[in-house]
């Protein structure tokens, strides 16, 4: 594996597993399940954060119960790739809180969005108000989504 990937042993992605399916247990309880010890997984759990394979330790919320109803996939179109154009709008978009996803794109879309916003009207101020005004934007094309037949934030991992 290359540097910026480190490698990951079998006891790694077993970890890292348990982890995904539930971050509260204790290093304890997590140590038997991985059938390990508590201090070589609480080191292992360190390294990883370390180096960046575990980013975030976070409690996932549904964003239907906190009062955000509407799933909205914005596709932007850029009016052009300059030097400094597509760094700042990515810079702009980390300012609005109801973009939870940011992806640069290979195409004939340049960047797709997941906002995750209370009503259409909010969406509608959201895109005239905000996002048609970041410079450089030249189109958004919208899709919204009716349901969410997948939803997991588990990777499927593998030693290697």
């Amino acid at each position: 594996m290359s540097e910026d990937v480190p490698a990951l042993d079998a006891l790694d992605v077993r970890i890292l597993q348990s982890l995904q399916s539930d971050d509260a247990l204790p290093v304890a309880e997590l140590a038997e399940r991985v059938s390990s010890s508590k201090t070589v997984v609480w080191r292992r759990i360190q390294r990883m954060e370390q180096l960046g394979v575990i980013r975030a330790r976070v409690a996932l919320l549904d964003h239907r119960k906190v009062g955000l109803p509407i799933m909205i996939f914005a596709h932007v179109k850029m009016t052009r790739h300059d030097r400094d154009v597509l760094p700042k709008f990515i810079e702009a978009i980390q300012l609005l809180p109801q973009v939870v996803e940011c992806h640069t794109l290979m195409g004939t879309v340049d960047f797709l969005l997941k906002i995750v916003i209370a009503s259409l009207g909010e969406y509608e101020h959201f895109v005239w108000q905000k996002l048609s005004q970041i410079d450089g934007v030249r189109e958004i094309s919208s899709s919204i989504s009716l349901s969410q037949s997948v939803y997991t934030t588990q990777l499927p991992l593998r030693a290697g």
